[in-house]
């Protein structure tokens, strides 16, 4: 909690900006405009398979689903790409999972000090395609609430393409969106979720109708969470340490719903705080009260949360690093080429490679500099 102080100092200097732009906190429906939504979808089982749940937990390494993954290189094969990897954990027994990935961003929208950034359109399907996919790293000017404004709709994307009503009915579902548990309006958190007609909306279940959002300085709305039935499912949008007590309340009540983080906001890597926040005693108890992730990955162990997809990057070396990881993989690594239109599998590990890790595959396979290659200097990759 301390350590977050500092930045809500910030946030207060920059409120009226942020939620100005911020989008609206009521619970709402997202439509789907194109015809792509009910295509190829994955139909995800209304029951877990029972029989390997007991191995969830302990998930040995398929070397040979290692050796077919790949980077995804357009944002339509990411949705696609992701979605499958939920579907399989599903079946294996896994409805609880976390899911980090690439964001949609538009081509032009990567220049600093530049003042308006369009949004990344992925309604369309020929329009997103043309998206990049961009880590989530300093880049995006618009901060936390920019990050939300294109996970949101990718959130939407890939619960419709799990959606089970989809094959017996060839309708998408609608998928709302419910803002009140980001009870500042500007920390970028959310929930997604389908419904099949047996649960309630979040907006059914509130005091008044409509969600938080608003600043908790001025007074408190209701927290509303939906009531999922048996085929619905739901994805926590970025999600962070201070909404853990809604997931805890969400995830408790039934078993069976699939329920995704999806780009939570703590690191996957852990610095001093997060170690110490892991001790067990005061000492853990006290780094996890100054913003320490350890007792937030606690609860989640013991709702059974796991890691299902991961899709991250950054840059080594000059160039761009991309690390993938499915449940049942080892984490690859791949390095852009030259062209930046493929990228390169230089290596993998059972453990997530480190950045000096990574750096020591790509010596390995003699890939140079960025610079020193574009100059000529070292061998194209």
């Amino acid at each position: 909690m301390m350590r977050f102080l500092s930045a809500s100092a910030l946030l207060l200097c920059s409120s009226a900006a942020a939620f100005a732009f911020s989008p609206p906190a009521t619970s709402r429906s997202i439509a789907c405009n194109d015809s792509r939504c009910a295509e190829s979808a994955l139909f995800l089982s209304a029951e877990p398979t029972e029989a390997s749940v007991a191995t969830v937990d302990e998930t040995t390494t398929n070397v040979n689903i290692g050796n077919s993954l790949e980077i995804p290189l357009s944002y339509n094969e990411m949705i696609l790409q992701a979605s499958q990897c939920m579907s399989d954990a599903y079946e294996k027994g896994m409805t609880r999972q976390i899911v980090r990935i690439l964001l949609p961003r538009d081509p032009a929208a990567d220049q600093l000090g530049q003042q308006f950034e369009a949004e990344a359109e992925t309604t369309d399907k020929a329009k997103s395609q043309e998206m990049k996919l961009v880590p989530n790293d300093e880049s995006w000017q618009g901060g936390i609430m920019q990050l939300y404004r294109a996970a949101s709709p990718t959130s939407a994307d890939i619960l419709r393409q799990l959606d089970p009503t989809t094959a017996t009915t060839g309708v998408p579902p609608k998928v709302f969106e419910e803002r009140s548990i980001d009870e500042s309006g500007v920390d970028g958190v959310g929930i997604l979720y389908t419904q099949t007609g047996g649960g309630e909306s979040a907006a059914a279940t509130s005091n008044n109708g409509e969600g938080g959002g608003g600043f908790g300085f001025f007074g408190e709305d209701s927290i509303s969470l939906p009531t999922l039935a048996e085929n619905d499912m739901a994805v926590f949008v970025q999600p962070n340490q201070e909404v853990i007590e809604y997931i805890d309340d969400l995830s408790s009540k039934s078993e069976t719903p699939l329920i995704a983080l999806l780009n939570p906001q703590w690191r996957n890597v852990d610095d001093a705080l997060d170690s110490a926040s892991k001790n067990d005693g005061v000492f853990g108890a006290f780094a996890s009260f100054l913003g320490g992730k350890g007792s937030v990955l606690r609860r989640l162990d013991e709702l059974k949360y796991r890691p299902t997809f991961t899709l991250e990057g950054y840059v080594c070396k000059g160039g761009n690093i991309r690390l993938i990881k499915r449940f049942d993989s080892e984490w690859i690594v791949f390095a852009e080429n030259d062209s930046g239109d493929k990228y390169v599998k230089v290596g993998s590990m059972a453990e997530r490679p480190t950045y000096q890790d990574v750096e020591k595959m790509l010596d390995d396979k003699g890939v140079g500099y960025k610079y020193a290659r574009d100059l000529g200097m070292a061998p194209k990759l």
